[in-house]
């Protein structure tokens, strides 16, 4: 049996293969609400034989929101249509997730066709926060420095976000904490020039990713699990590294987060990303090498001879896929046709199988 076709069980969810779509944002929510377009683009994925379809970075507050046509999860309107997704992917077999989210200095801007720069509050963006006041870059907002009263905030948005999810029939609950956005600002010495608890030593600049953590478990079943997705590096000098990311990866573990979904960069603009086939999955490997903790990798993973070689190496357990998924969204069942193994297909699209 292949590996990428092998279920696996992680506390009360049982994926039937190893294939997860990677939160991808859309920019076409209105007010945070989904619409059919996120019906469709999410359905089409779990038509297509995901087992986990994890919907794009979501807002835990409108201040949260990569650009105002974001999804968000800050109050209870938000709900119906994600529920309505939700019904028809467990439907076709597969898992819905969610990835929680804080932007954080990266926020406030335009959609990424039409400049992804700074969004003014004059005209209709919003005041960003961040660990520090220092802009991620010339053309993006500058923040204000989250004082202890806005961390709290910060760390309830993810809570009451987490019981909305509950609500929609999410399954899997991701908090993100990679690529620039506001954990992975608050972890990385680059971004984060705070001299209180929440800066300076390692200890403290993880303390934010591990009172959210802590707070979102309060509210999740025993049967749900928790993904966090964490850099591996910040192709940077000077900033996280992967040998933080272990340090990190077994902390998490220790506290019961379930998969280390590893990526990297988005911190920086001076980054120096070494891009090629998987570029990422080193990283991934590097954590569950070290901490025996369960791990997804993402980044180039394009076809299924690739995936299946990551898994019978063991550098991950699970194989994260968006741009593919984008060009095809279904890439699985032409996977195991490529990998020759039978699965179940959508009774409407069994005349394709042969």
């Amino acid at each position: 049996m292949s590996k990428l076709f092998n279920p696996i069980s992680i506390k009360g969810v049982t994926l039937k293969n190893r294939i997860i779509v990677s939160p991808m944002c859309q920019y076409s929510a209105v007010d945070g609400v989904a619409n059919d377009w996120h019906l469709v683009h999410l359905g089409g994925f779990a038509v297509g034989g995901a087992a986990l379809v994890l919907v794009e970075a979501t807002g835990v507050s409108p201040e949260a929101r990569i650009s105002s046509s974001d999804l968000g999860l800050w109050k209870d309107e938000q709900i119906e249509k994600l529920a309505q997704i939700n019904a028809f992917v467990k439907q076709q077999g597969a898992i819905p997730g969610i990835q929680l989210a804080h932007a954080g200095r990266k926020a406030s801007t335009m959609v990424p066709w039409e400049g992804h720069v700074e969004v003014t509050p004059e005209n209709g963006g919003w005041q960003t926060v961040a660990p520090s006041a220092v802009p991620y870059a010339n053309d993006y907002p500058k923040p204000i420095a989250l004082d202890v009263e806005g961390i709290q905030k910060v760390i309830a948005d993810f809570t009451s976000a987490t019981e909305r999810a509950l609500k929609a029939g999410f399954e899997v609950i991701e908090i993100h904490a990679s690529h620039g956005y506001l954990l992975h600002q608050f972890l990385s010495p680059l971004s984060n020039h705070r001299s209180d608890a929440y800066g300076g030593s390692f200890e403290n600049r993880i303390r934010l990713l591990l009172e959210i953590v802590e707070s979102v478990q309060a509210v999740l079943p025993t049967e749900t699990p928790l993904f966090v997705r964490m850099p591996g590096t910040d192709w940077a000098e000077g900033g996280w590294t992967p040998e933080d990311a272990s340090a990190l990866a077994q902390i998490l573990k220790d506290k019961g987060v379930d998969v280390m979904d590893v990526t990297s960069g988005g911190l920086v603009r001076h980054q120096k990303i070494a891009i090629g086939p998987a570029y990422q999955t080193p990283f991934a490997a590097k954590v569950k090498r070290e901490t025996g903790a369960l791990t997804s990798t993402a980044g180039l993973i394009t076809n299924a001879v690739q995936a299946e070689s990551i898994l019978v190496n063991e550098e991950a357990d699970l194989i994260m896929i968006a741009r593919e998924l984008l060009r095809d969204p279904h890439f699985p069942l032409r996977a195991a046709r490529d990998l020759k193994v039978n699965i179940d297909w959508p009774v409407q699209y069994e005349r394709a199988q042969w």
